[in-house]
């Protein structure tokens, strides 16, 4: 054994051995470069590894595997290679330097990106009117329920994260590649969306900003002097100029210098920190020492603050009462006698404090919401105020009024963009040292901190702020401050500015994310017409894609109204967090091998809570809206599953594809199906050439017509060899099967079986084709050509084979005869005839395939007659009425015709055609003598010859001497039908079968070639000497077989039949009849099917499998 083993080792195994020849697969942990044998031979010299040598060109060596492991680096494409292709624009582009390994951690890698995501232009712009119009207690389940979605989404994104190493890519990574390309592809595109809004979200926060607290005189439409929509108009026609100029320049950033914009995130997070500590400090503040921001009330109406200069109707100067702004905006002239407003001098004015202090308790009066409609003027809770309920409200201007219409579910739509931005960690996980460690830390410690930040807002804001100025959205009564600002400390400009910048940075962040997000997805080509927006500049950044991010920006630039904005990416946002969840619950769930995160806090349960609460928020904020995101993720996901490119990512779905056809096989397996689910379940046996291309396409066409591609299609082959020698030709005939399923738009699967022999491999299909109930229940296999031509005879075998189990396994069987005439899919018939003659009953397969045809295109015009044979005691009128009337109960539309065939004698044909048929069964018979029987027949045909056509044939009766090849054993049956033919010459000649080959290689006819061309005359037989000295007996006609003379009787009277009545019909169906019981009649059976199926087109052999098909009850 030692010695063996030395022997291998230094021969063929050795070091110096050049392996099987063939070539090596791609893998990236594998050394593919030219010096491979010089280096596994110094690898392996005089190591103890070199019985594992011949496996290193498929396997590498562990260490190998670990230190390519190690040496991973899953850097994303984007800024960081824009940053360095333009460090190196001078000059000669020095070599590819090693790239760095990614140095970021929690803090600065994800809690802080996360941080300044979450925080934005909601918080300072909304936040405040928010908790005025839902009050404290409603505005605090807004956003409990939103952080909690956030929340539950980032754990599952964390158990999802940490599931294996997780390239750039972040969450559109993650969803296609949990759930497939089809969830993915419209999940990232809705992601993309949402990203993309958020960009138009903060660019209008931006300019709000500007316009109304910063430079009001900078508007371009003026607002000074305009009520009601006028001025609204005025105020949304200024956010589109100034958003279409301030998103231009943002794009132009983006695209000349992304460097800059990773450069400034910091400093936008500082803003933003600065801020919110900016309006803590004030709240402390307030506690010690309110700010004064007076607020104006003229009974419990809110006064515009530029409406007055003084919070009195009249003052006194100098003893001289005095009228002031506020009178003159009210009254018709300065004096005490001039005509009033009916409110106006009805009521007092009053002036209180806006910012009365944490420790007012003015948390009471804001608890609850106070929602208003569009127009209504924001008035103060429990001061009285005098007016007539009929008279119209009069300078409406002067007051504090709602710009929308308020509820719960607006406000809802309106705040869940503050709580986005949970995924900017994972979308830097190219970037960070351990992905797996940081994105669950930091995701959830910035969630847990905003979501404090948030909650404490609310209740501080409540507790701080007086209602009238908290539902006051645009700070009208506080001298146009920003109402959050009024709160901060130690000016209300720190705020302003800060927000200003952080609204600056998101967007720019927005525009530089979206670009790179809709490159990734184009560049995974799931979604064929985005993938010229994969190309880019030659340093990777995504130029194309970042103009029609501009593009779809510009859509919310002319919206124009942060509130309108707001809904319609909480939308895409909230979808996009919904199949996160369902990714997470699906893995976990269905416990895939592969599911193994290294973050343990996580329950399907949770998974589940979080994506109801994403799919009940987005139905909360707005329905419609929800189904236009829904519509259009479905579009994206029917799209991809048709059109884009198949992509095979072991995603969840198909877990879930394979656990609900696991229990659809075990349902199926709790008995067979009702008569009116019974379908053809089809097995349809091919053949393959020798560069293993299907022979038989037309099969397949049939196939697909019979069935319109519904139920099981089995297409199976067989090859033949062994399993080891020929496994590449069973994989080039398996593709060649697909393909042509595909072309035939056959909806199956492909089988290819590894025989040594042609029955055995065949048997084999039939019985493993299909698993447990999903098995097939028909066959269809086509008719043999050629099978009187002896070396055809294996075929002939193989197919009475067919049909013998076919029936022992009560299975349908389907023969097409000359299938190269049946139409194509894309033929149509614009009329003809389907003619299904019922001779046995079969269960009903003759009646159902003609109408499962004629649902297909292909013979959906053609007519349906069904004939049936009369015999002689049958009444034939009767039988007619009966057919019918099963007809119609059966729900099928045909014409019925019975045709009466009354017993006659046989004729003198009949007897030729026997005779002739058996004597070719004794030729066939001779054909598969043993090697030494074979020698001695052929022997004694050449001896009793005559001396020319012995000479004339002597090489070609010489035996061979390898008589167990293929080859050779097929020559030889020709051979001695050529000898036999040669010494009958004195035969009358013989016309040709139409379905038969023309004529022998030779140029003589053969034994498989005697037919008559005119069935009324009589062809003379071969003389009974010629008989004798043949076969050594006499083939006279009352020696013939009774049985095999009454059945070729049948044969020719039904083709009579058949042929005057359905001569012209497009397609032809017929009962098949049964096998022969003993292999001694097979040829025999053959003929009896040749015979009755002459002269016909196309025909349909049909046999049942034993069983009703087709019922008349519902």
């Amino acid at each position: 054994m030692l010695n063996n083993m030395t022997d291998c080792e230094e021969g063929e195994g050795g070091p110096n051995s050049q392996g099987d020849g063939n070539p090596k697969e791609s893998s990236p942990f594998m050394n593919s470069s030219a010096a491979i044998d010089a280096e596994k031979s110094q690898q392996y010299d005089g190591k103890n590894m070199a019985l594992f040598e011949e496996e290193m060109d498929t396997s590498p060596m562990v260490s190998s595997l670990l230190s390519t492991l190690a040496n991973y680096s899953n850097l994303p494409t984007g800024s960081k290679e824009h940053e360095e292709a333009e460090n190196n624009e001078e000059g000669a582009r020095p070599s590819k330097k090693p790239v760095k390994a990614p140095q970021l951690g929690t803090l600065m890698g994800v809690y802080l990106p996360c941080i300044q995501n979450i925080f934005g232009v909601i918080l300072f712009l909304r936040m405040t009117w928010m908790v005025g119009i839902g009050g404290v207690f409603g505005s605090f389940i807004i956003v409990f329920m939103c952080c909690s979605t956030t929340m539950l989404t980032a754990i599952s994104m964390s158990a999802i994260a940490t599931n294996g190493v997780v390239p750039a890519g972040g969450s559109y990574y993650m969803i296609s590649r949990s759930l497939g390309p089809e969830f993915g592809g419209a999940v990232g595109i809705c992601f993309y969306l949402g990203t993309t809004f958020a960009g138009a979200m903060y660019i209008l926060g931006c300019i709000e900003i500007l316009l109304i607290y910063i430079v009001p005189q900078a508007a371009i439409f003026k607002i000074e002097g305009l009520e009601g929509p006028e001025a609204e108009a005025a105020l949304l026609n200024n956010m589109r100029v100034y958003g279409t100029i301030v998103l231009s320049f943002m794009a132009l950033v983006v695209f000349v210098g992304v460097k800059y914009v990773n450069k400034l995130a910091l400093v936008f997070l500082a803003c933003v920190i600065l801020s919110i500590v900016a309006v803590y400090a004030g709240v402390i503040k307030t506690a010690i020492d309110p700010p004064v921001f007076p607020v104006c009330l003229l009974g419990n109406r809110t006064l515009v603050s530029k409406g007055y200069d003084v919070c009195a109707k009249v003052i006194e100067i100098d003893n001289d009462t005095v009228t002031t702004k506020l009178w003159r905006s009210f009254c018709d002239s300065d004096y005490l006698n001039a005509t009033c407003d009916e409110y106006f001098n009805n009521n007092n004015v009053t002036e209180i404090q806006g910012i009365p202090g944490v420790t007012s308790g003015i948390l009471a009066e804001n608890l609850f919401g106070n929602y208003l409609e569009k127009g209504v003027i924001v008035e103060k809770r429990g001061f009285v105020s005098e007016m007539d309920p009929d008279s119209p409200v009069t300078s409406s201007n002067r007051y504090v009024m709602a710009d929308i219409t308020s509820f719960f579910t607006l406000l809802v739509g309106i705040y869940f963009p503050s709580v986005t931005g949970i995924m900017a960690g994972s979308n830097r996980s190219g970037d960070l040292r351990d992905a797996q460690k940081s994105i669950p830390i930091g995701t959830i410690a910035a969630i847990t901190t905003t979501s404090t930040v948030y909650i404490s807002c609310v209740v501080l804001f409540g507790a701080c702020i007086e209602g009238v100025v908290l539902r006051d959205k645009f700070g009208e009564g506080v001298n146009g401050n920003l109402v959050i600002g009024t709160l901060a400390w130690p000016s209300p400009w720190v705020i302003v500015i800060g927000s200003f910048f952080s609204t600056c940075g998101a967007g720019l962040q927005s525009l530089t994310g979206a670009p790179r997000l809709l490159q990734a997805i184009s560049r995974d080509g799931i979604i064929p017409f985005l993938r010229v927006f994969g190309h880019g500049k030659d340093n990777g950044e995504p130029t194309w894609a970042l103009l029609l991010t501009a593009c779809i920006c510009e859509i919310g630039i002319i919206i124009a109204s942060l509130d309108a904005v707001a809904p319609i990416l909480s939308m895409f946002f909230l979808m996009c967090y919904m199949f996160v969840n369902l990714a997470c619950a699906l893995q976990t769930l269905l416990r895939t091998p592969n599911w193994r995160p290294r973050f343990k806090f996580y329950h399907w349960a949770l998974s589940f809570l979080g994506m109801s609460l994403c799919l009940s928020l987005m139905f909360i904020c707005s329905w419609y809206y929800a189904i236009v995101a829904m519509g259009i993720a479905t579009c994206i996901y029917k799209y991809i599953e048709f059109c884009g490119a198949e992509k095979e990512w072991g995603d969840g779905i198909r877990g879930i594809s394979l656990s609900a056809a696991r229990f659809a096989l075990m349902r199926l397996e709790e008995g067979p199906p009702h008569t009116k689910n019974w379908r053809p379940q089809i097995l349809v046996l091919v053949g393959v050439d020798a560069e293993q291309n299907v022979e038989q396409p037309r099969l397949l066409s049939l196939t697909n017509q019979l069935k319109a591609g519904k139920g099981l299609t089995i297409v199976g082959t067989l090859v033949q060899g062994t399993f080891l020698d020929n496994y590449t030709e069973a994989q080039r005939a398996e593709q060649s099967l697909r393909k042509l399923m595909e072309t035939e738009k056959v909806k199956g699967f492909s089988q290819v079986v590894i025989s040594s022999n042609l029955r055995d491999g065949t048997s084999h299909l039939i019985q493993v084709g299909g698993l447990g109930g999903l098995k097939h229940n028909t066959v269809m296999v086509s008719w043999p050509r050629n099978w009187k031509q002896p070396e055809y005879h294996q075929q002939l075998r193989n197919f009475i084979g067919v049909v013998r189990e076919t029936t022992i396994a009560s299975l349908a069987l389907l023969v097409p005869k000359n299938i190269y005439s049946y139409p194509s899919n894309g033929e149509r018939f614009t009329e003809g005839h389907i003619d299904v003659w019922w001779i046995v009953h079969d269960g009903g397969m003759l009646m159902l395939l003609p109408f499962l045809l004629r649902q297909h295109k292909v013979w959906r015009k053609c007519k349906m007659r069904i004939f049936t044979v009369a015999q002689l005691d049958d009444n034939s009128i009767q039988m007619k009425k009966d057919l019918i009337t099963f007809l119609y109960h059966l729900r099928i539309d045909a014409e019925v015709e019975v045709v009466e065939m009354h017993d006659g004698d046989i004729s003198a044909y009949t007897y030729e055609k026997t005779l002739i048929m058996e004597q070719r069964s004794q030729i066939l018979k001779q054909m598969h003598l043993t090697k030494n029987e074979m020698e001695r027949e052929i022997q004694s045909i050449t001896d009793s010859s005559r001396g020319s056509i012995r000479r004339k044939n002597m090489s070609a009766v010489r035996p061979q001497h390898s008589a167990e090849d293929a080859a050779s054993v097929a020559e030889k049956p020709e051979e001695e039908v050529q000898l036999i033919h040669n010494k009958n010459a004195s035969t009358p000649t013989s016309h040709t079968s139409p379905t038969s080959p023309a004529a022998s290689p030779g140029g003589a006819a053969t034994w498989t070639d005697c037919k008559g061309t005119d069935k009324g005359k009589t062809i003379l037989a071969p003389t009974p000497e010629a008989g004798k000295d043949l076969f050594n007996m006499k083939p006279e006609w009352k020696n013939l077989s009774q049985i095999d003379l009454r059945r070729m009787h049948t044969a020719m009277r039904l083709n009579e039949v058949i042929i005057k009545k359905s001569k012209e019909a497009k397609l032809v169906l017929l009962n098949m009849p049964g096998p022969p019981k003993n292999r001694v009649g097979e040829e025999n059976y053959m003929e009896f099917l040749e015979v009755l199926t002459e002269g016909l087109n196309r025909v349909l052999l049909v046999r049942g499998g034993g069983r009703e098909v087709i019922t008349i009850y519902s």
